[in-house]
C-alpha cells in the first residue's frame, strides 16, 4: 500500500483547512432546507448573477414550466471547498462538455484542500485553466494551463496578480461561463468543446491589453507545480507545449499520485508581435520559446486594444502529443465563432441531460435535479484524441478501437452514477470497462483500478470496484468488451494469485476470511464484490468459481459480534478491534449495513425483519434535518457507505419506509447554489443518488439489476434509454405531503412488488404510482414480492 508524508491510499478526509484560502464559509452559510424553496432559488440566483441568456432560452414571466432542460443547469450547485465540516462540493463552475477532456474553469485557489481550484466563497480569482477535477478530496490535481489577462503593469507572481471579482457579474450555464475582473476591467467569458477550449475578453479601456500563461500551474497541496515547462513559438498566432507533471511536483494526495504530460496547442486571434516569458523574478523580451523545471514560469503577450475591443485566445489539449493537441484544436474550434461554439456546446448539453425528462415539482426541484444530472456526466472523462490516439501517464501511445476514459473514482461512483449510466449511455460504461481492461493488459495497474486517474491507479479507497462495474455491465447487457478477459482480471483480483490482485489485504482475506486493515469496511466491500463477481461468473457457465465466491461473499459474518449485535472491526488474532475501530470515512454504525447483496443474511444477524427495520428507522430518526447539512455519525449522507440505506426496508418489508426516508433525504441533503452539496461530489455519485431517488428508483445493489421503488419528487420522469427505448416513472397525486405509495402498475397492469428488474426499465414503458399521504403498508411489504436478496 503506498503512503506519504501527506495522505494515506484510504481516506480522502481530514486535510481542510489546511491552507489555500479556506476561509470562513461562513460567508455564504449553509443552504437553508429544501422546504424553503423561496429562499433556496434567492440563493441560487445570487450566486449565478444576471444570466445572459442563450439562444432558446425562455426569457418571459411567467415561463418557468417551459423552460428547456439544460436552463435548469446551475454548474455553481456544490461549488464550495471550504467548510469547517467538510460538508461541501467541491465542484467547478467552468465549461465542459459531457465528458470532455478539457474543463476551462476560473480558479480562486491552488493550494490547499481546495482541489476543483474555485470556492465560491473567495472573492479573487486567479485566471482560467483548461483542466479541473470535479467533486474530489485529496487536493486534487490538474489545473494547468492557466490564462490570465492584464492590463497596466506586468505581475507575473500568481497570487500577487489576483484580481477581485463582484459576484453580481458572474454567469454559469451549461458549457458557458463569464465574469468581470474588477482589477483589470476586463470581462472574461469560457466556453468549450471535447478537447479544446476557448476565451473571449472584453478590455473595457483603451491601452495594451496583456494575456498572461501560467505554465508552472498546478492544483494541489500548496506548493505543487508542474515538473518541466517547454514552450514554442510557432508562428504569429500560435505557440505550443509541454507540461510534465508527477509526485514530485506536489499534485494528488491520496497514495499514488499520476505521472503524466500535458501537450497543447494555443492560438491567439490577435498576432504576436512579441513573445516574452518569465522564469521566477527573470523577464526575457523576444524570446522564441521556454523549456526549463520551474515552480514559477510562463509567457504573455501583449495588444494594444481600443475600449471594448475583444481578444479571443483558444487551445487545444492533448495528453498523448503536440500533434495530437493541434489536430483536436482543428477539431473542435477551427475558426474563431467563439458563439458558435457557445452554442454547440448548450446543445450538447440540451441532449444529454434530455435522457431524463422531468415534469412537475417546483422551480427549484427542477435545478437541483438538472444540476445533478449534469454533474453525473462529467467523468469518466475521455482522455483520448481525436483520432483515437492515446496512452496511459507516461506510457506508449496506443491506438484502440474505444474511447480512452480516465477519472475513476470507482468506490464513490459503482453505487449510482454507473448504474444509472447503464441506463441512459452505455457507451461511456463499454469505454470505461475497456479502459480498465488495457490499463491491466498494458501492466500500467496490477489487479484492476481502484481510483484511475491519467494511466495511474492512485489506490485510494477500498475495495474492488472494478469488478462491480465490470461485474454489474456485462449482467445488465452492456458489451463491446471482451468478457473472457474481464472475467479472468476480475478473477485474478478476487481470487489471486496474489501477484496478480491488488486487493486490500488479500493475504489476511485468503487466510482469515475477513481483512484486518480497514478491517470492518474492508471486509464488507470485498464481499459484495465477490457477490457482484459471482453472478457475472455464473453468467458465463463458470459454476466452481461462483460458489467459492458465493462463499466468500458471506464473510461479513466473521465480523459480527453476538455479545455486542453489531459488526466490529478484528484483529490477525481474531480478537475484536475497539467499537470504533476499522472504518474508512465511516462508523461501524454505518458501515456495517453495507451488505447490500445479503439483506436477509444481514437482517438474520440482527434479529430478523423487525429489528432490522427497527434498528435502521432509528438510524433516520437521530438525524434531523439541520445533521443532514453536516457530517455526522448518524445517516451521513455527505459520504457513500450510507447511500443505499433509505431503500434496504424494500427488502424486509417496510416500502413505506423507504418512501419516507428517501423523500427526507431528497428534501434535506440538497439544495441550489454553491452550498447545494452536503459533501464532495466525487465525480458524480452524490449527484447520481439525486437523480435516481428523485426519480423514485434506486439500485441497492446494483450487479443485482435491481432498482428499488421509493417516492419520487416529480409528477413524471422520463428516461430514454441506451436501447432507445422510454421509460417513465409516473406519480399521480404527488405532493410534498403525498410522499406514500397507495398502489402501483406497470404498463397497466398491477404491480405488487416495490421493485423493478434493468431489463424492464431497458424495454421500456410507464410505471405508473399512486401515492397518498398516508402510507398503504400491505402494498410490497410480502416477503413473496421483496427483492431477491440471497446469494
Amino acid at each position: 500500500m503506498s503512503t506519504s508524508e501527506h495522505g494515506d491510499a484510504f481516506s480522502r478526509r481530514g486535510f481542510l483547512l489546511a491552507g489555500g484560502g479556506a476561509a470562513a464559509a461562513a460567508a455564504l452559510g449553509a443552504a437553508a432546507p429544501t422546504a424553503a424553496a423561496a429562499d433556496g432559488a434567492s440563493e441560487a440566483a445570487a450566486a449565478r448573477g444576471p444570466v445572459a441568456e442563450p439562444a432558446g432560452a425562455a426569457t418571459a414571466a411567467g415561463t418557468s414550466a417551459r423552460r428547456a432542460a439544460v436552463d435548469w443547469i446551475n454548474p455553481l450547485t456544490g461549488a464550495l471547498t471550504t467548510s469547517a465540516d467538510t460538508a461541501c462540493g467541491k465542484t467547478f463552475p467552468g465549461a465542459v462538455v459531457p465528458f470532455g477532456l478539457v474543463q476551462l474553469s476560473p480558479d480562486t485557489v491552488s493550494g490547499g484542500d481546495n482541489g476543483s481550484g474555485y470556492s465560491a466563497d473567495m472573492t479573487t480569482i486567479e485566471g482560467f485553466s483548461f483542466l479541473h477535477l470535479s467533486g474530489i478530496g485529496c487536493y486534487g490535481d490538474l489545473g494547468e494551463l492557466q490564462v490570465m489577462p492584464q492590463t497596466g503593469d506586468l505581475v507575473t507572481g500568481r497570487d500577487a496578480a489576483k484580481s477581485p471579482f463582484d459576484k453580481a457579474t458572474e454567469t454559469a450555464e451549461a458549457g458557458y461561463y463569464a465574469v468581470e475582473l474588477d482589477r483589470y476591467g476586463v470581462r472574461v467569458e469560457l466556453t468549450a468543446a471535447e478537447r479544446a477550449g476557448i476565451l473571449r475578453c472584453t478590455f473595457h479601456d483603451a491601452g495594451t491589453g496583456r494575456l498572461k500563461v501560467d505554465l508552472s500551474r498546478r492544483i494541489g497541496f500548496d506548493g505543487t507545480h508542474t515538473v518541466t515547462q517547454a514552450l514554442t513559438l510557432v508562428d504569429a498566432h500560435t505557440v505550443e507545449g509541454t507540461l510534465t507533471a508527477d509526485r514530485s511536483g506536489g499534485g494528488w494526495i491520496c497514495g499514488n499520485g499520476p505521472v503524466y504530460t500535458v501537450y497543447f496547442t494555443m492560438c491567439f486571434e490577435l498576432p504576436i508581435t512579441r513573445l516574452d516569458t518569465w522564469d521566477g523574478g527573470t523577464v526575457t523580451q523576444g524570446a522564441t520559446g521556454l523549456a526549463g523545471a520551474s515552480d514559477d514560469a510562463g509567457f504573455f503577450v501583449e495588444f494594444p486594444v481600443t475600449a471594448g475591443q475583444q481578444v479571443l485566445l483558444k487551445a487545444g489539449l492533448s495528453y498523448t502529443s503536440i500533434a495530437g493537441a493541434r489536430a483536436n484544436l482543428a477539431a473542435d474550434i477551427p475558426g474563431w465563432d467563439f458563439d458558435g461554439t457557445r452554442n454547440a456546446a448548450r446543445r450538447t448539453w440540451s441532449t444529454a441531460v434530455g435522457k431524463v425528462a422531468a415534469s412537475g415539482g417546483t422551480d427549484e426541484q427542477r435545478e437541483i435535479f438538472y444540476s445533478a444530472l449534469y454533474h453525473t456526466m462529467i467523468d469518466p472523462r475521455i482522455s483520448s484524441d481525436s483520432d483515437g490516439s492515446g496512452r496511459f501517464g507516461d506510457g506508449p501511445v496506443r491506438h484502440d478501437d474505444f474511447t480512452h476514459r480516465t477519472v475513476f473514482s470507482g468506490w464513490d461512483v459503482f453505487r449510482a452514477q454507473f448504474p444509472l449510466l447503464t441506463i441512459i449511455d452505455e457507451q461511456v460504461v463499454a469505454d470505461q470497462v475497456n479502459t480498465l481492461l488495457a490499463l491491466t493488459g498494458s501492466g500500467a495497474v496490477k489487479g484492476l483500478a481502484r481510483w484511475e486517474l491519467l494511466g495511474t491507479d492512485t489506490n485510494t479507497m477500498v475495495g474492488d470496484p472494478g469488478i462491480n462495474v465490470i461485474a454489474e455491465a456485462y449482467l445488465k447487457g452492456v458489451r463491446g468488451f471482451d468478457a473472457e478477459t474481464a472475467y479472468q482480471y476480475c478473477r485474478d483480483v478476487a481470487l489471486g494469485p496474489a501477484e496478480s490482485s491488488n486487493r486490500n489485504d488479500f493475504g489476511n482475506w485468503s487466510k482469515l476470511g475477513y481483512c484486518v486493515d480497514t478491517s470492518l469496511s474492508t471486509t464488507l466491500e470485498n464481499c459484495y464484490s465477490d457477490y457482484a463477481l459471482a453472478r457475472f461468473a455464473r453468467a458465463l457457465g463458470k459454476h466452481a468459481d461462483a460458489r467459492t465466491l458465493e462463499g466468500t461473499s458471506q464473510n461479513y459474518r466473521n465480523l459480527f459480534d453476538a455479545d455486542a449485535g453489531w459488526f466490529r472491526g478484528r484483529n490477525a488474532d481474531g480478537s475484536w478491534m475497539g467499537d470504533q475501530d476499522g472504518c474508512v470515512e465511516s462508523t461501524p454504525e454505518q458501515q456495517g449495513w453495507f451488505v447490500p447483496h445479503d439483506i436477509d443474511g444481514l437482517a438474520g444477524l440482527i434479529g430478523g425483519r423487525d429489528a432490522f427495520n427497527t434498528r435502521l428507522n432509528e438510524l433516520f430518526e437521530q438525524t434531523p434535518p439541520e445533521a443532514m447539512r453536516t457530517w455526522n455519525d448518524k445517516y451521513n449522507h455527505s459520504n457513500e457507505p450510507v447511500h443505499h440505506l433509505a431503500f434496504m426496508f424494500v427488502y424486509t418489508g417496510a416500502p413505506w419506509l423507504t418512501q419516507k426516508w428517501s423523500r427526507y433525504v431528497c428534501q434535506y441533503a440538497y439544495g441550489t447554489g454553491p452550498s447545494g452539496l452536503i459533501g464532495n461530489d466525487d465525480c458524480g455519485q452524490m449527484s447520481a443518488w439525486y437523480v435516481l431517488a428523485a426519480s423514485g428508483l434506486y439500485p441497492v445493489a446494483p450487479a443485482s439489476g435491481v432498482y428499488v421503488i421509493g417516492s419520487p419528487v416529480f409528477d413524471e420522469v422520463a428516461f430514454t434509454t441506451s436501447r432507445r427505448t422510454r421509460f417513465t416513472v409516473e406519480a399521480r397525486d404527488n405532493s410534498a405531503d403525498n410522499l406514500y405509495v397507495r398502489s402501483a402498475e406497470l404498463n397497466g397492469r398491477p404491480l405488487h412488488r416495490a421493485w423493478l428488474r434493468h431489463e424492464e426499465v431497458l424495454a421500456g414503458g410507464r410505471l405508473t404510482l399512486r401515492m397518498g399521504a398516508e402510507p398503504n403498508t400491505a402494498w410490497g411489504s410480502d416477503p413473496k414480492w421483496a427483492p431477491p436478496s440471497a446469494v
